[in-house]
This record gives C-alpha cells, sequence and structure tokens, in this order.
C-alpha cells in the first residue's frame, strides 16, 4: 500500500485585528476554508482576535488543524486563542519567529500591520541569506500589498536587494493559485 504523504504546514501571518475592508475578513476566511480543503495544517501567531481569529475559527470549524505559536506578553494582551490543535506560548518574538519557521513549509501573508510586515520580511531575509529555503507569498487582497511589492520592485532597482530573491516572492490575487505555487 503506498505510503500517505506527510500533511505540510503552512504558516500564516496577518493582523489581530479586521481592518477596514470587509474584503480582507472575506479573503481570510475563504482561504482558512481552503487550506483546510487541501489538507494542510495552519501555523499562525496564536491569537483569537481580527483576522488571525477568524482564520484559526475557521479552519478549526472545518476540521483542520491549528498549531497556535504566541509569545507570553501577548497570550494575554491578545488573548491566547484557546481551543486549538497545539498552542505554544513562548518567551520572545523572536522565539515565535523561529518555531514558526521551524514548524512551516511555507509561508504566506494575509492583509496586517507592523508584525505582519516583521514576520514576512524576516523569512524573505532568511531565504535571501540562505539560512533557509522555503516559500514565501503574499495574497494581494483588494490591492492591501501594492505598495508594499512596489517598495521591494525599489529595492531591487536601487540594488539593495537582488532580483533573484524579488523573484522568489510569490504574489498572487488568487488564493488558490497562491497556494499551489507555496505548497507544490
Amino acid at each position: 500500500m503506498p505510503e500517505t504523504p506527510a500533511k505540510k504546514n503552512l504558516c500564516v501571518f496577518c493582523g489581530s485585528s479586521f481592518g477596514l475592508n470587509p474584503a480582507y475578513v472575506e479573503a481570510t476566511i475563504a482561504f482558512g476554508k481552503l487550506i483546510v480543503g487541501k489538507n494542510y495544517r495552519l501555523v499562525y501567531g496564536g491569537g483569537n482576535r481580527g483576522l488571525m481569529g477568524a482564520l484559526a475559527d475557521t479552519v478549526l470549524e472545518a476540521g483542520g488543524e491549528v498549531i497556535g505559536i504566541i509569545p507570553k506578553a501577548l497570550s494575554e494582551r491578545e488573548r491566547a486563542h484557546q481551543k486549538l490543535t497545539e498552542l505554544h506560548i513562548v518567551g520572545s518574538m523572536h522565539e515565535r519567529k523561529a518555531m514558526m519557521e521551524r514548524r512551516s513549509d511555507g509561508f504566506i501573508a494575509l492583509p496586517g500591520g507592523l508584525g505582519t510586515f516583521d514576520e514576512f520580511i524576516e523569512i524573505i531575509t532568511w531565504n535571501q541569506l540562505s539560512f533557509i529555503n522555503k516559500p514565501a507569498g503574499i495574497l494581494n487582497v483588494a490591492g492591501y500589498f501594492t505598495n508594499l511589492i512596489a517598495q521591494l520592485d525599489l529595492a531591487v532597482k536601487e540594488e539593495f536587494a537582488s532580483s533573484a530573491i524579488r523573484n522568489k516572492i510569490i504574489i498572487e490575487t488568487d488564493p488558490e493559485i497562491l497556494l499551489d505555487k507555496v505548497l507544490r
């Protein structure tokens, strides 16, 4: 009998608030259902608020597995999600990002704030420095990341970043295409 392939872990970075555009919540919920439909496990920041909470709740309600990783200092302020498959409370943001990287096969950014930008850019940086070699993508919901994408392109144009690393960042508006490219 053929061996069943191991379930892949997808790390998603997204906001602890909902943002103003309802498209962000709609896309996050649809993305959560897609993760379960593709039989992937979600790795995320461990909170129960905003897009993070909506994503985790959607995956859990659809029968999927969710691994949350949250620093102790944020576990009370952002309210750690208590119904996850696994919840890891770590000592710092550095530990959180390192554990997220270790536990994940690929990374996707959904709309979010500075924490989302920080976590996603760190993954890109680790890829650039050859600390890791894992796919990373952006779901550009309602043009949310258009200015960040332009900034990345400017960094290449001004020779602060290589075109090779910029070309490795997968950018899509279609969530299924993005997911298929990130976790082939």
